[in-house]
Parts: structure tokens; sequence; C-alpha cells
């Protein structure tokens, strides 16, 4: 992984993905004491940073890859953009889903045209049920985090936050990303390594799946003990990936774990003071930023809200933090 390939990925969204924008709230900056802004992926194509990594891979397929078809497995957010971006380029997908995925991605998913898969979290092996259809089928498996071509497209993030906190005048920040497997927060370090050196990523994750966190302090990658229990879906992977690990143990800073609360109120916050719906594992870095003012020591802080895919229960939930 390289910053050349996070810029060739950036060429290729030029005109498919949007650049979302940074906001902020002086609001928010009196809860944590120090300004805050925010990147908003949750206002990205399907609702998700993961629009970008989708089109970044599915765009480099071959036309007869393309003819034969993608699989991928997720939660919700990655198989949303890879069916989106499959659909976009003419080619059949197939995604994985756990059973217990909120309903609003497996819903919006069929409705990209893909065919979903579903299989139990607690017992079912998501990799192992990827390999065996792409191997079958002969489809083209698209990894959601441990793909180079993937971490290169989450990272242009990075790049659009270099380039809209320097015209805001901000040159030097904590940058706190909600982490799963860990494509988006090692592509946005990748990038701001070479174009915010003075910028500093933090991984945030809810408590129970804090695997990265913990990596991270261990100097190795760890697993997580449990496979589900949290309302973070988003983020609530097995460990580390095997790629993404190596960059962040390089690139990143301590990692900062909040609580399925903590997230409930900042999908609150978010909504009543920018007026953006964000879903549970997409708001841990806002919760982080809020809530966790002592694991920061800059001026500023940048989080980015990774996805707004949210069934009303839980939004209406969040709404009652308020």
């Amino acid at each position: 992984m390289n910053i050349e390939m996070i810029r060739a990925a950036a060429l290729r969204l030029q005109g498919h993905a949007r650049v979302t924008p940074l906001l902020s709230s002086p609001f928010l900056d009196k809860i944590a004491g120090r300004r805050v802004l925010v990147k908003a992926e949750c206002l990205q194509h399907t609702g998700s940073f993961k629009f970008r990594g989708g089109w970044s891979a599915v765009s480099m397929l071959s036309d007869e890859q393309l003819m034969n078809g993608v699989i991928a497995y997720s939660s919700g957010n990655h198989a949303q953009g890879v069916a989106l971006a499959a659909k976009e380029h003419g080619a059949p997908a197939v995604i994985v889903m756990p059973s217990d995925a909120p309903k609003i991605k497996v819903n919006n998913t069929r409705a990209l045209g893909a065919e979903v898969v579903l299989y139990d979290r607690a017992n079912e092996d998501r990799d192992a049920i990827g390999q065996r259809i792409a191997k079958e089928r002969n489809l083209t498996l698209i990894r959601p985090y441990d793909e180079p071509l993937v971490i290169a497209g989450q990272g242009t993030v990075g790049l659009e936050i270099a380039a809209q906190a320097a015209e805001a005048g901000v040159t030097e920040a904590d940058v706190v990303v909600c982490c799963g497997g860990g494509g988006l927060t090692s592509g946005i370090a990748l990038a701001l390594v070479e174009d915010a050196p003075k910028m500093r990523v933090h991984p945030a994750e809810p408590a129970g799946f804090d695997d990265v966190t913990r990596s991270l302090a261990a100097g190795k990658i760890l697993s997580n003990p449990s496979v589900s229990g949290s309302i973070c879906d988003a983020i609530v992977t097995p460990q580390p990936g095997a790629l993404t690990f190596p960059i962040m143990q390089a690139h990143c800073g301590a990692g900062v774990v909040v609580t399925d609360e903590d997230c409930l109120r900042a999908m609150g916050l978010a909504y009543e003071r920018l007026k953006i719906v964000v879903e549970p594992g997409g708001a841990a870095a806002l919760a982080a930023a809020l809530f966790y003012p002592d694991q920061f020591e800059g001026d500023a802080i940048i989080a980015v809200t990774t996805g707004g895919n949210v069934d009303p229960a839980t939004f209406i939930r969040a709404l009652e933090t308020l």
C-alpha cells in the first residue's frame, strides 16, 4: 500500500463518489472543549464511506471478471457499496450478510440488485461462506478491509480531510476514525502522512469489540472474545486485518474505546447540531471526540462519521438521549 494507489483511486472516483463536507458546530466545540470538525461520510452514496472502496475495487476488474460477477461479505455498508459499484459496472453481485444485520441494510442491498445470502454470525464463518460461493460460481471476492484496492479507495477520505481542513485553517489535529477491520483507518493514516503530516489518526471502537485498540497497545494482532453484542454492527469485526494492522501500527496513535450509550448520545447530537443522520458504529469517532477529551492533546479534533444506515427504532433511541 502506498500514497500513489490512493491518488489513483481518487482519480477513478472522480465524478462517481461525493466529496463529503467537513461540518462544525459551536455547540459541539463547547462539549469537547476544543474545535471539532466532522467529516460527514454518512452523506456518501449508499450512506457510507464504503462506496469509495467498493468502486475502487470494482473499477479495476477485467471485462471477464465483471461478466462473472463479484461477491462480498459485510454487515451492510460494504455490502451496499459493492452492490452499487457492481450495478453501475453492469456486474452481478452476491453479498453474504449476517441474519441480524439492520433491516435497512439488507433491504437496501437487495434493492441495489444484489443477491443476499444470510448467515448466522455467532455460529458460521463468513470468510468460509464467501470463499466457497466465490469458487463455486467463479466470482471475484472483494474483502471489506484486507484488500489493497479497497484500502486505497477508503484512503481518499484522508486526501479530502487534508485539503478541507487546510481550507478551514487546521493543519494540526487528532483525526478520530470509527474502526472495524481498519481499512478506512489505515487508508486515512497513509493519506495524512503525505498530505497532512501534523495530523494523528486514532481508531475509535465500541467497548467489548476494541480489538484494534488492544492490538496497538500489545504490538500484535488480538481478537475479540465475541462476534456480536454491540449496536455498533458496522464496526464489529473479529480482529484487525493482516494488511491494515501494520499500517495502523506504523502511523496511528492510541485507540479510544466508547460505549453503545456514548454512540447513541453522539447520534442525537449529530442530528440536533449538524442535521445529519448517523448510525451507531458511524458515531463512535464523534463520541470519542465529544466525551473522552482527555484522550487527546491538541486544539482540534476531526471526527469521521462513517455511516448513516440506521433502523428507525435505533434512531429513536438516539433522539431520546437529547
